[in-house]
């Protein structure tokens, strides 16, 4: 039996199809998408932290409990060295559908200087899938 799939929220180098497809995870079904009421901070991984006065932009797509697993637990707290834990959310996609997702979100990162490659895995993608330039520009604001 197949495991089903449920809708998760990208924002950081998850984006990234490349990153994804390191730990299996192939993405065969996404969109772009907004999340408001949080903005994001690079340092030295992307996150999330809650503003009544921005929005991030990312991918929404979907994903099983194991490759989520693979990911935030094997991935992001294994090789990383972060934990970041699950958090329902609604976002707008880029076709004006507000869809129910789960987010991964940082509790507690120690702020350090992201390195040049980790921002550029992210503002790659944010080009690619047509981010706005204001929003890039943001991106681009946490390289050293």
């Amino acid at each position: 039996m197949t495991e089903p799939k449920i809708w998760v929220y990208f924002y950081g180098s998850y984006i990234n199809f490349d990153v994804l497809r390191e730990v299996d995870l192939v993405v065969d079904e996404w969109e772009v998408a907004k999340l408001a009421g949080f903005d994001i901070r690079i340092a030295p991984r992307a996150n999330l932290v809650r503003s009544d006065q921005h929005c991030v932009y990312g991918i929404l797509a979907k994903a099983t409990h194991r490759e989520l697993e693979r990911l935030y637990i094997e991935h992001s707290k294994g090789i990383l060295g972060e934990t970041y834990l699950p958090e329902a959310v609604l976002v707008e996609t880029s076709s004006g559908t507000w869809r129910a997702a789960i987010c991964y979100i940082c509790p507690e990162m120690v702020a350090r200087t992201p390195a040049p490659d980790y921002v550029q895995r992210i503002i790659g993608p944010a080009r690619r899938f047509d981010f706005p330039e204001w929003y890039i520009a943001r991106l681009e604001s946490f390289m050293p």
